[in-house]
């Protein structure tokens, strides 16, 4: 590794770790360095421990885990689909998630192994939609995000249309369509933040694949590679992490998309660097923007949800001028 990259993940790790220092510290009612050491040695025997243990520290964990699968996701999505502009929330990823959770809530599952798991189906099923279409119409890659906006919309208008019949399924899921960490409970996060760490220990374990895979499919073949089984696996993966975050930090945009592509522009393309570096530095973006967040309006509280849509839209409409732009002067 360069010296650059050793400075640029040095400097992310450490981004990272002041983003959830400043976390763990800073909100409605402020925690010391001198109170968050008392609250580790002492346990929940004080205020100021409570608040540490059952709000500042799973609401600092949502963040750190959703922003590294999101990022994560992203990067392997738009690996898999040789598109910069793909992302979970804009090809419906988010969405499949979204409509599995809602599912849930009004069929009165709120919380545990269940929410996981069915985010992670919904998740892989707006993936399969979104390929399965792109495959059969030879679709280009714009196509591809066109398709996958329109399954969004599907899945989102199935999605509201149940929280309209089923009111306390709308109650329950409120929060969780805009997005943000305000309510997470350890219920909630241990078992997709299972799922999450699993994930990503497999994900780190085929960045060859993936490089490989984004050399173009025939090249692949002659590489011997079975694509078909291996973009089946990135899928999966991708679905599992991008659902298992949705299951509790809600329909949060655009994390995938801004995250990587920060990411290539410090490390390259190469899978073994920006994919460790996507998840550092998503996961301290999120922490962040939660922050942010927080204090902004205090004593309000703003969705981080609607802070990174309000990033992320324009940076979206900035990179399709962009590569339109591209295609005019090549």
């Amino acid at each position: 590794m360069s010296r650059k990259k050793w400075y640029v993940f040095a400097g992310t790790a450490f981004f990272c770790l002041l983003s959830a220092v400043l976390s763990l510290m800073l909100g409605a009612a402020r925690l010391s360095l001198t109170e968050l050491c008392q609250a580790l040695s002492n346990g929940m025997n004080s205020v100021p421990g409570r608040i540490f243990w059952y709000v500042r520290l799973p609401r600092t964990m949502a963040c750190l885990l959703s922003g590294a699968a999101l990022a994560a996701a992203g990067a392997v999505i738009q690996g898999v689909l040789s598109n910069q502009l793909a992302s979970p929330s804009i090809i419906g990823v988010n969405a499949g998630a979204g409509l599995a959770v809602t599912i849930c809530c009004a069929a009165g599952a709120i919380s545990g192994w269940i929410i996981a798991v069915s985010a992670f189906g919904g998740a892989l099923l707006a993936v399969c939609l979104v390929v399965f279409a792109a495959q059969k119409t030879g679709a280009s890659r714009t196509t591809v995000i066109l398709g996958g906006v329109a399954v969004n919309s599907f899945l989102t208008a199935i999605a509201e249309g149940i929280t309209n019949l089923i009111p306390d399924a709308g109650l329950l899921s409120a929060d969780f369509r805009v997005g943000g960490f305000s309510a997470v409970a350890y219920t909630r996060l241990i078992p997709a933040g299972i799922l999450i760490l699993m994930a990503l220990a497999v994900v780190l374990t085929l960045c060859n694949e993936l490089d490989v895979l984004m050399l173009g499919e025939e090249t692949a073949r002659g590489l011997g590679m079975q694509v078909g089984r291996t973009r089946t696996v990135f899928l999966v993966l991708a679905a599992m992490l991008a659902g298992a975050s949705v299951s509790f930090a809600g329909l949060l945009g655009f994390v995938g998309l801004l995250v990587p592509h920060a990411a290539r522009r410090l490390v390259g393309g190469e899978s073994r660097f920006l994919l460790p570096l996507c998840m550092i530095g998503g996961a301290g973006f999120v922490t962040l923007c939660d922050l942010a967040a927080r204090l902004v309006f205090v004593p309000y509280e703003l969705p981080v949800g609607i802070l990174m849509s309000v990033l992320g839209g324009p940076f979206f409409i900035f990179l399709l001028f962009k590569r339109r732009k591209e295609r005019t002067f090549s």
